[in-house]
C-alpha cells in the first residue's frame, strides 16, 4: 500500500522515456528527477508534472546558467546537441592532482563555464535533454551515433534485463555499433535471441544505428550506485 507515499527521487543515469512513463502510470505522478555531478558545477530539476509535459527531460537549471556548445565552444540554438556547460560566478572545482583534466573541463573562452563530458540539448522552454556521454559517442562513417538511444530501444524487449551499447573498431567505417545484452532470467543466450533482438532493433531504430553484432553476458558490470561501468566492456575491444 503506497497511498501514503508522496515523493520519489531518481538520478545518476538517464531513464528511458517509455520505462519512466510506465513508472508514472504504476506509481503515480510523484517521481522527481535531478541532473548534477559530484563536482557541483550546476544542476537541473524536473517535477512529475513538468516531465509529463516534457517527457525525457531532466529539467531546467536550478544551480548555474545552462549553455549548450559545439566542439569549438560556440553556443548552439535550442534543439541542437552539444556539450553541456554550466556557468557559475567563479570556477566551482578543480580535479585533485589532475591539471590536464581540470583544463579539459573548462570552456575555451569562459573560465567560469565548466562541463563534465555530457552531451545534450535544450528545448524552446529551456528544458535539458541528455543525449549521452561525449566519451561514448560512436562515429561510424562520419556519422555521430549516440548509444543511449539504442540502449533505450533494446531495453524495452521483454527478454532483455540489461544492455550496454558502444563503438568498436571497424576497418572501413572507423567504428561500428556493438551491443552487450544481459538476457532475462530463463532466456537462452543464443543466436536465435540475437536475431530476435536485431529484428526488434530494426523496428525501432534507423538502419545505421542497428548493432552490427550482439554478445551476451550473465550480468553487466555496474557500480554500487547502479551506474553502468561501460568502459570495462568497451576497452577490451580497443586494447
Amino acid at each position: 500500500d503506497l497511498s501514503s507515499h508522496r515523493c520519489a527521487i531518481h538520478a545518476a543515469a538517464p531513464c528511458p522515456v517509455e520505462i519512466k512513463r510506465q513508472m508514472m502510470d504504476w506509481w503515480g505522478p510523484i517521481i522527481w528527477e535531478y541532473y548534477a555531478g559530484t563536482e557541483r558545477n550546476g544542476s537541473t530539476v524536473i517535477s512529475p508534472e513538468e516531465w509529463l509535459a516534457h517527457p525525457g527531460s531532466v529539467g531546467r537549471a536550478r544551480s548555474g546558467v545552462l549553455h549548450i556548445c559545439d566542439e569549438s565552444g560556440a553556443p548552439l540554438p535550442a534543439g541542437e546537441s552539444g556539450l553541456i556547460y554550466f556557468e557559475q560566478p567563479s570556477r566551482p572545482f578543480v580535479y585533485h592532482n589532475a591539471p590536464e583534466k581540470t583544463a579539459e573541463s573548462g570552456h575555451p573562452e569562459h573560465e567560469n563555464w565548466t562541463a563534465l563530458g555530457d552531451v545534450g540539448y535544450v528545448d524552446e522552454d529551456g528544458y535539458l535533454y541528455l543525449t549521452d556521454r561525449k566519451a561514448f559517442m560512436i562515429i561510424s562513417g562520419g556519422v555521430n551515433i549516440y548509444p543511449r538511444e539504442i540502449e533505450d530501444a533494446l531495453i524495452l524487449h521483454d527478454k532483455v534485463t540489461d544492455v550496454a551499447v558502444f563503438g568498436i573498431p571497424n576497418q572501413d567505417f572507423g567504428e561500428e555499433v556493438k551491443a552487450i545484452v544481459q538476457p532475462a532470467p530463463g532466456v537462452a543466450a543464443d543466436d536465435a535471441l540475437a536475431e530476435e533482438l536485431l529484428a526488434f532493433a530494426r523496428e525501432h531504430l534507423a538502419a545505421y544505428k542497428i548493432p552490427r553484432s550482439i554478445e551476451f553476458m550473465a550480468e553487466l558490470p555496474r557500480l554500487p550506485t547502479g551506474k553502468l561501468y561501460k568502459r570495462v566492456l568497451r576497452d577490451r575491444y580497443w586494447t
